[in-house]
């Protein structure tokens, strides 16, 4: 048989491809991912008292993880996509973790000496990257299903931009929980705990992405 032939065959009747198909089952995994990654945590660690969400404690941490997981979620789309570039993508994903690096460094230089070994190994520093990867499990889950029924040519880099994701929902649920309130803190181990599920993404991948 003909290539053209086998072409025209394997197109025939198959009509236009579904507009937005990437945006839809991303936002469908976050719709599944978050609320189960917020109910755990709330249900393993409590929440925060109701007095906290008058602060920007807690707003500071949910800020952060929900524009790792619009840049996120912008690369892992671009990245389900054959050929589909993702520069700007990966630059704004990159330059928003920097700039909450900074803006902890700058928090613990703007403190006395004396201070700052507390405001960055707050009590809870060696449990929150664990607990960030425990709780965006769900969100792993569903953000590699969303990925898996689009066309990644890159499956590695398709599962870390997914794990990014699902670890900044898990962020976001944790930060209802952690009473922790230095922005150092947040730069480097709530970075650590969604880089940590970004790692079991981009391992998965190549095992689960692959067409």
């Amino acid at each position: 048989m003909k290539t053209d032939t086998l072409i025209d065959l394997l197109a025939r009747d198959a009509g236009p491809a579904p507009k937005a198909l990437a945006a839809r089952r991303l936002t469908m995994a976050v719709l599944l991912g978050l609320p189960i990654s917020a109910g755990t945590a709330i249900a393993l660690f409590g929440v925060l008292p109701a007095d906290m969400f008058n602060t920007a404690v807690p707003w500071m941490k949910i800020a952060y993880a929900a524009a790792v997981a619009l840049s996120a979620g912008w690369l892992t789309a671009r990245l389900s996509r054959p050929a589909a570039p993702f520069q700007w993508q990966r630059r704004l994903t990159v330059a928003v973790v920097l700039i909450m690096l900074t803006l902890g460094a700058l928090s613990l230089l703007a403190m006395p000496a004396d201070s700052r070994f507390e405001a960055l190994f707050g009590p809870s520093w060696w449990a929150c990257p664990l607990r960030v990867l425990a709780l965006s499990a769900p969100a792993l889950a569903a953000t590699v299903w969303a990925v898996r029924g689009l066309a990644p040519t890159r499956p590695q880099a398709a599962g870390l931009a997914a794990g990014l994701l699902a670890g900044a929902m898990g962020a976001i649920g944790y930060a209802l929980s952690c009473p922790e309130s230095s922005p150092a803190f947040v730069a480097v181990w709530y970075t650590l705990g969604m880089a940590l599920t970004a790692g079991a993404g981009a391992a998965l991948g190549p095992w689960v992405l692959r067409w």
